[in-house]
């Protein structure tokens, strides 16, 4: 991937933005377990972070992946992960979809409103019984009329609590489960939507939400793009979520390895700093090395994404890596940390809690083995 000036610039002004709007309030919003999204994605949107590479007839940037990429590598620079993640579901989870198949007034009604940080989304996929197994959901959306009416629920939803609209993955149909299955917008002031906040182990200040759709109506006008194509177009989404998880990796990481690396030279045990034995500093060389590894796997995927190729499967093992790897980097750096890498507010130990999710959110490791595989011509499915 060729970085231009352009590139470095966009990575400079959102780190100052992270250093002077979110960083300085972290641990509030941690203690809160909630951000203020509509706040900060204002401010962000009239910074031009929200429509990178969405139209710009809609208020966004028309820019190629390769700045969104750059963008989400630049978001690893956050205290936390939850708030990163938030953006992440706003810029490149329940968006794409709509930028590219949504209708001209779905789009000037939802997806502008997102640019500017005037309005929150969130997506709507994941259900107790149906997470990375996809074909597996049972939310339905009926028609009566010319509306669809919305029953079942999702769980883990990102943005759940405050999100002003969801893009919702619904049953449409009684085909086959491949071909069954719409995108649909739903505001989430409809009567009948119930929200339920979860609590979880990391990522506190993103606010996640359990929600029931309870004959909940909304106009058919709302669908994007063609009825029955809804498993096609998230499985498209997919590939922006894991290179978006993929490409904010090897900044998070490096930000765990430069911590330690600080706290260990200070550290002093048996007459030395702990980073001074071969064994600690032998070892963070070898994490740096494999964050570089990733770095350039994760390059090659955006490469050919901008190019036009499918990255299914270079994106699929991105995203394993990044999640196997930010569980190994922040498990061996909390060790030499010692006690006080055990203790609630350290930030290594706040990186050990958020980061474990990203090996299960998006497509468990599983499931990304199993996408590979089969992309490999090797799975026995």
């Amino acid at each position: 991937m060729q970085f231009t000036q352009e590139h470095r610039e966009l990575t400079e002004s959102l780190k100052k933005f992270i250093e002077a709007e979110i960083n300085p309030h972290v641990d509030e919003w941690e203690e809160a377990e909630q951000f203020p999204a509509h706040e900060l994605f204002k401010k962000m949107g009239d910074m031009g972070f929200l429509g990178i590479s969405k139209p710009s007839e809609y208020g966004g940037s028309g820019l190629d992946y390769s700045y969104e990429a750059v963008a989400s590598e630049a978001l690893g620079y956050i205290a936390c992960g939850g708030v990163a993640m938030a953006i992440g579901v706003q810029t490149n989870m329940s968006t794409p979809a709509l930028a590219r198949h949504g209708s001209d007034e779905l789009r000037r009604n939802f997806l502008a409103p997102a640019i500017k940080g005037e309005m929150v989304g969130c997506i709507g996929v994941t259900e107790a019984a149906a997470g990375s197994d996809v074909a597996s959901l049972k939310t339905t959306a009926r028609k009566d009329g010319d509306d669809y009416v919305i029953n079942g629920s999702k769980m883990y939803i990102t943005n759940g609590l405050q999100a002003d609209w969801i893009c919702l993955l619904a049953n449409t149909g009684d085909g086959p489960v491949h071909k069954n299955k719409s995108l649909i917008i739903i505001p989430m002031d409809s009567p009948g939507i119930t929200k339920h906040k979860i609590r979880k182990i990391g990522m506190m200040s993103s606010d996640t939400a359990q929600l029931f759709f309870d004959d909940v109506r909304v106009p058919q006008r709302n669908l994007i793009g063609e009825e029955g194509r809804g498993f096609i177009y998230q499985m498209q989404q997919f590939q922006e979520e894991r290179l978006f998880a993929a490409a904010r990796g090897p900044r998070v990481m490096e930000e765990a390895i430069n911590e330690t690396i600080n706290y260990t030279r200070e550290r002093q045990a048996f007459g030395r700093s702990i980073l001074d034995n071969q064994v600690v500093n032998y070892r963070l060389a070898e994490l740096q090395t494999e964050v570089e590894a990733l770095r350039a796997l994760t390059y090659h995927a955006v490469d050919l994404y901008v190019s036009g190729e499918d990255v299914n499967k270079l994106a699929s093992m991105a995203k394993l890596k990044v999640g196997r790897l930010q569980r190994e980097v922040m498990d061996s750096c909390l060790q030499y940390w010692g006690g006080q890498g055990y203790m609630w507010e350290s930030s290594i130990s706040r990186k050990f809690r958020d980061f474990r999710l990203t090996s299960i959110g998006g497509g468990a490791d599983e499931v990304m083995l199993k996408v590979i595989t089969k992309l490999m011509g090797i799975s026995p499915d």
